[in-house]
C-alpha cells in the first residue's frame, strides 16, 4: 500500500512500537491493534510459550494488518544473546556479546548473528533489538556489562558489524542500541537518568565509533539512550536530542535508516519530563519509532498527543511523513526478502544440531592468540 493511501491518524500509529498482554490475538486486542494501526509489536517472555504459539501469534498479527489494509507489522524482540534473551528453550542458548568479543572473530559474530536471526525468522519476528555497541568503558556499568563486546571501540565495531551482517543475511532486520553509546555509565536508564561529561572528542573517538561502522555495515535502526551527554547536551538526554540525534546521527553520521527510541516509559525520560510531552520531544528531536512496552493507557495518551500535535500544527507534518517513511522503507525491505526465500519458515531450524554445534564453539575457550590479535585460521577476521 502507497503511503498516501494511508489516513492521517494511521500515520500516527506507524510511528509508535508498542508491547502488549497475552499470547494470541483475541477479538479484543484484534480491534485495540486495529483501531490504532500501530507500525509495530515488542514482544517478551510473556508473550511466548513455544516456537509454534510464536509463529501463530506473528502470523495472526499479520494478517490482521493486512486484512484492515494496514502496512505489515514490525514484529521486534531483545535477542542479543547471554542474560538479554527473550526467547528461552528450545532456542539455542546463544552466549554474551562479551564472550565474542573475547573470542575476537568476526567470522563467528556474524556466523552467531545469522543462526540468531534465522531462529526468530521462522516464527514470524522481523527486528531484532541487538546488536549492542555500546562500549564498556565503565567497569562499573551493571546495566550493560556483558551485554557489550567489550571495552575497545574498534572491536566494538567491528564485531558489531559482522553481527548486523550475519543478521540481514537471514532476513532479520537490526537496531544497534544504544546511540550514542551506555558503556560510560554507572546508572540504569529503566530507573534513573544516567550523565556522561565527557568531552566531544571523547565521545567521537571512542562512543561513536561502533555507531560509524554499523550504519558502515547498513544497520537497519538505531536505538536511542536515555542517558544526558552534557558535551553535547546538557538540558535533555539523547533520545529527546535534537542536537544528537539531528545534529550528530543524521548530519554529522549521515545515518539514513530508522531511529527508535528506547522504551518510554524508563524512569530517565518519564520521570524527567510531563508524559504526554515526550513523544514530542522525541519526534521534534529526530526520532522515527516511539517505543512504549508497557501500560495500555499511556500508549493510547502518547497517541492521542501526537496526532493532536500534527492536526494544529504543533508537529510538522513533514516530520511524521518523513519518520512514516523511513519505517515503511525498512518493512518494504523485509517483505522483498520474504518474498525472495519463500521456504525459508521452518520450525525445525530452532535449536537445530548445527545451531547447537556453533554456540559449543564458540564457548570453548579461544585458542592462542585470539584474544590477542595472533595468527589464525586464513577465514577467521580477527576484530
Amino acid at each position: 500500500m502507497a503511503q498516501q493511501e494511508l489516513s492521517l491518524a494511521e500515520k500516527v500509529g506507524q510511528v509508535f512500537m508498542v508491547g502488549f498482554e497475552g499470547t494470541a490475538v483475541t477479538p479484543e486486542l484484534a480491534a485495540w491493534l486495529r483501531r490504532f494501526a500501530w507500525g509495530g509489536v515488542m514482544l517478551f517472555g510473556r508473550n511466548t510459550q513455544s516456537p509454534t504459539q510464536l509463529r501463530a501469534l506473528s502470523q495472526a498479527l499479520q494478517e490482521m494488518a493486512h486484512a484492515h489494509n494496514h502496512p505489515p507489522l514490525l514484529i521486534a524482540v531483545d535477542q542479543e544473546g547471554g542474560r538479554v534473551t527473550r526467547l528461552k528453550a528450545p532456542f539455542t542458548p546463544f552466549p554474551s556479546a562479551a564472550l565474542l568479543g573475547r573470542l575476537g572473530s568476526a567470522q563467528r559474530a556474524s556466523e552467531v548473528g545469522r543462526a540468531i536471526a534465522r531462529e526468530l525468522q521462522a516464527v514470524g519476528i522481523t527486528m531484532n533489538m541487538a546488536p549492542v555497541l555500546d562500549v564498556l568503558t565503565n567497569p562499573a556499568n551493571a546495566v550493560i556489562g556483558d551485554r557489550a563486546f567489550g571495552s575497545d571501540p574498534g572491536r566494538v565495531g567491528c564485531l558489531g558489524a559482522a553481527c548486523i551482517h550475519g543478521m540481514r543475511a537471514a532476513g532479520v532486520l537490526t537496531t544497534g542500541k544504544h546511540f550514542p553509546g551506555h558503556g560510560d555509565t554507572d546508572l540504569d536508564s529503566h530507573v534513573a537518568r544516567p550523565v556522561v561529561g565527557r568531552s566531544v572528542a571523547w565521545l567521537e573517538a571512542v562512543s561513536l565509533r561502533p555507531f560509524r561502522e554499523a550504519i558502515h555495515a547498513g544497520v537497519d535502526a538505531l536505538m536511542t539512550a536515555h542517558v544526558l551527554y552534557t558535551a553535547w547536551d546538557a538540558r535533555y538526554p539523547a533520545t529527546l536530542s535534537p542536537k544528537i540525534l539531528t545534529g550528530v546521527l543524521r548530519e554529522q553520521l549521515g545515518f539514513e535508516g530508522v531511529i527508535i527510541t528506547d522504551d518510554l516509559g524508563m524512569q530517565a525520560v518519564a520521570e524527567a519530563f510531563p508524559w504526554e510531552e515526550i513523544p514530542l520531544l522525541a519526534l521534534r528531536a529526530g526520532a522515527d519509532l516511539l517505543l512504549i512496552c508497557h501500560d495500555r493507557q499511556r500508549q493510547e495518551q502518547a497517541y492521542t498527543r501526537v496526532l493532536h500535535a500534527v492536526r494544529s500544527g504543533e508537529l510538522p507534518a513533514s516530520r511524521l511523513e518523513q519518520a512514516v517513511a523511513r519505517i515503511r522503507h525498512v518493512k518494504s525491505w523485509s517483505a522483498r526478502w520474504a518474498q525472495e526465500h519463500p521456504t525459508h519458515a521452518t520450525l525445525d531450524r530452532i535449536g537445530c544440531a548445527e545451531h547447537r554445534a556453533l554456540e559449543g564453539a564458540v564457548r570453548e575457550p579461544p585458542l592462542p592468540g585470539e584474544t590477542e590479535g595472533g595468527p589464525h585460521d586464513a577465514r577467521t577476521v580477527v576484530c
